[in-house]
């Protein structure tokens, strides 16, 4: 059951990553250059170019982040179980 959980996890945070990178592209697709027009001054098919690629950087860091925070309480949380017995242990 522990080998099926820790995969679980471990499934989860791959589907959060990739989902969160995919998020950032659609973001950047659904600007349409808008965001490049406003912000950097770029017109045309270049600037959709430009609000694709800064989004999916922009995904890719905060999925980055967020699988990275989640990777760290799962572990100090293994970790805390881990322990844990041995604080209940009447020796």
């Amino acid at each position: 059951m522990k080998f099926f959980i820790i995969n679980s996890f471990r499934t989860m945070v791959y589907v959060a990553y990739i989902a969160v990178i995919v998020g950032g592209i659609g973001l950047g697709v659904y600007q349409s250059g808008e965001w490049s027009n406003a912000v950097l001054g770029i017109d045309g098919g270049l600037a959709q170019i430009v609000d694709i690629a800064v989004f999916s950087l922009g995904g890719w860091i905060v999925a980055s982040l967020i699988c990275g925070l989640i990777v760290t309480l799962l572990d100090i949380r293994d970790d805390i179980n881990d322990r844990l017995p041995d604080a209940r242990r009447d020796d």
